[in-house]
């Protein structure tokens, strides 16, 4: 990934679930507080940490530490609730605010900057307003790159421009915020964001994974991760004002048609649908009438006028009950009418199943599908399940139209060699002999040590003419069954371009070259 980190502003609430928990259950942040999950202490009020309250403790030793402390349990959706004002405060200032998590939001820092005068005026402005409107102390920290916005929020400090790699380089491996990483590397002796950044990438990621490669590149100041902007909520409600009371159901229906006409439009606009439509009608007495209709599908324009002069229909004549009553009639003429759209989704959001929507050709398709079973037997019509495994092929199980669609292996074990997405479209069932020779025409081995003798430069599969490798990954080991000889398999895989196009999955077995996939 090339280019520069996109310079970025930060915004960090310290002690974010405390507060959560003042804001919405009404905990005294003021007093010792320690919000607990799993029996573990992740976050603490500033007169617990007084008081030696740390993350990580468990709660009977925090206790006995703080024998006044209050322990509220960790409540993600409490946080996320409680830190809404904070971003929308944010959002009166900035656009294009991406939420990090609860507690913390960022921003590209140079429109703000431009706007506001600066980058530190930036920061005094925004912390100055989320106080004003939200009650709520926050820090401000600017850097290349959210990862080092972070950690200088929580100092309250602008870096300057270029000077990210020298700010991470004294910070401890702990602000990685990786505890399994961060204790290999204290004991492998490394023990500042500088020392894990001297060290060369592709030792790095041979030893600790893509992850770590991911959190070298965080310690060495290069975060190219874009922002990931929150578009502020459109209001797509309409609304429609009557100087004269509608009282017959033909004006309120027609009304109720063009005002329909004009949400699918203004949904249109943005591409969206809604499954359910909220109706809102007030009278000229004050009385407000509100009801909501649900649709299996998306709601078209017709739809919508169809569900809004069904619903004034009922309310200005009342349609007869079960028991020949009728429902409490509007003491007066509707004066305004409002549409609300909910369960609002992207246009192409609802998609329909295989044989259509669900309902009467579902039902013919597996009527179909399950008499050419009765004709061929169970295993002519198949459908594919994926689950766990190293390779392509055994990843996917190919289940009985009808049956229970359960994976071959479980999908959560770690499958060590397991290749990285995306997976390949086509899994050869036979795998094609092939040979792949380097720069000099001379076949190109993997030593045991996973060591390649050259880089392969052309790939011949089977008869066909030689075809040139422009690029290549790999190799990813497999090692099976090592504990039993007889059923032993040793291989290595590689993925290849060729000038062609062409992407294909290869593994090299006891000096031999084949071709197991292919990619779209």
């Amino acid at each position: 990934m090339t280019g520069a980190p996109v310079r970025t502003l930060l915004l960090w609430c310290p002690d974010w679930p405390v507060l959560a928990a003042e804001i919405v259950d009404g905990v005294p942040a003021t007093d010792p507080v320690a919000v607990l999950h799993a029996n573990r202490v992740v976050a603490c009020s500033e007169r617990a940490r007084a008081e030696g309250v740390r993350r990580g403790l468990r709660k009977r030793e925090a206790q006995g530490r703080c024998p006044q402390l209050t322990a509220v349990e960790h409540d993600p959706g409490r946080d996320a609730r409680a830190f809404e004002p904070v971003v929308a405060a944010v959002e009166e200032l900035v656009a294009g605010v991406e939420v990090v998590r609860p507690g913390a939001c960022a921003v590209a820092a140079r429109g703000p900057s431009r706007y506001l005068g600066g980058e530190e005026a930036a920061a005094e402005r925004i912390v100055e307003h989320v106080a004003q409107a939200c009650a709520v102390e926050s820090q401000v920290g600017i850097a290349d790159g959210v990862f080092a916005a972070g950690l200088a929020a929580r100092d309250g400090r602008v870096v300057p421009p270029g000077g990210t790699p020298g700010f991470l380089a004294d910070l401890p491996v702990e602000a990685l915020g990786r505890p399994v990483l961060t204790d290999l590397l204290r004991r492998l002796g490394v023990r500042t964001l500088g020392d894990f950044a001297a060290l060369p990438t592709g030792d790095v990621l041979a030893r600790f994974g893509f992850d770590g490669a991911l959190a070298h590149r965080l310690a060495a100041g290069r975060d190219h991760r874009p922002l990931a902007v929150r578009q502020p909520p459109v209001d797509l409600a309409v609304t429609a004002d009557h100087d004269e009371p509608l009282d017959r159901v033909d004006a309120a229906a027609f009304a109720g048609r063009a005002l329909a006409e004009r949400l699918h439009d203004r949904l249109a606009a943005y591409g969206l649908a809604c499954t359910r439509l909220g109706i809102e009608a007030v009278t000229a007495h004050g009385q407000e009438l509100h009801r909501v209709w649900r649709h299996d599908g998306l709601l078209t324009a017709a739809a919508i006028a169809d569900r809004v002069r069904w619903q004034l229909d009922g309310w200005l004549s009342g349609s007869a009950g079960r028991a020949g009553t009728r429902p409490t009639r509007p003491t007066a003429g509707i004066i305004r009418l409002r549409l609300v759209p909910d369960g609002v989704i992207a246009q192409a959001g609802l998609q329909p199943g295989l044989w259509g929507e669900t309902g009467e050709e579902r039902e013919r398709a597996h009527r179909a599908l399950s008499r050419v079973q009765g004709i061929l037997g169970p295993e002519a019509v198949v459908t594919a399940v994926l689950g766990g495994g190293r390779s392509p092929a055994d990843q996917v199980r190919l289940v009985p139209w009808g049956d229970e669609r359960l994976p071959g292996r479980p999908v959560p074990p770690p499958w060590p060699g397991r290749l990285p997405p995306p997976a390949p479209a086509v899994v050869l069932p036979d795998p094609l002999a092939a040979a792949v020779h380097d720069a000099v025409g001379e076949p190109v081995a993997v030593s045991a040590r996973l060591q390649v003798s050259a880089e392969p430069a052309r790939l011949t599969v089977g008869a066909a003419r030689p075809v040139e490798i422009v690029g290549w990954a790999g190799p990813w080991p497999v090692d099976e069954r090592w504990w039993a000889p007889t059923e032993a398999r040793r291989r290595a895989r590689f993925q290849v371009c060729l000038a062609d196009g062409t992407a294909l999955l290869l593994a090299v077995e006891a000096g031999r070259w084949l071709v197991e996939a292919i990619y779209d």
